[in-house]
């Protein structure tokens, strides 16, 4: 017969409070929200495949969910450290390089065309403002954000 897996109880009322709070609300990080509310749904006297079904998840998701909150607790619920290197830019500095390539270029004069930029140039602006990043970055940068640093011919 197959174990019948539930979320232990809250070790003290802030942990249940804590959890429950997370589970209602609704501008938390989603997946911590999922978690929470697998685990008070546990605590409700749900069984697995019900909480699954309620919440349009897989069964196997709520036991991994169960599972994690029995070991860790409430820091269970969080995201794990994900594999690969880590982002070499912020997103404040990735938005400061696009902000840069929206303006003008240097050595604009009024009634003229206004000069375009280069990724040369664009990259030794980037880091005279004390950001560390290569040419090659700057382009792959400005295409995902859809932003035009040159004319098209």
């Amino acid at each position: 017969m197959p174990k019948i897996q539930q979320a232990r109880q809250p070790l003290d009322e802030q942990e249940e409070r804590q959890v429950r709070r997370l589970a209602s609300s609704r501008h938390g990080p989603f997946d911590w929200v999922l978690r929470a509310r697998i685990v008070t749904r546990s605590w409700d006297g749900e069984r697995v495949h019900a909480i699954a079904s309620h919440l349009c998840c897989s069964a196997q998701t709520v036991r991994r969910v169960l599972h994690r909150f029995n070991e860790e607790g409430f820091e269970g619920l969080g995201d794990r450290p994900r594999p690969g290197r880590k982002a070499r830019l912020t997103e404040i500095e990735r938005h400061r390089i696009i902000a840069l390539a929206r303006y003008s270029a240097p050595g604009h004069q009024d009634g003229h065309i206004s000069p375009q930029w280069s990724l040369d140039a664009l990259t030794e602006v980037a880091h005279a403002a004390g950001i560390q990043v290569q040419r090659s970055q700057i382009r792959r940068i400005l295409q995902r954000a859809g932003v035009r640093w040159r004319q098209e011919a």
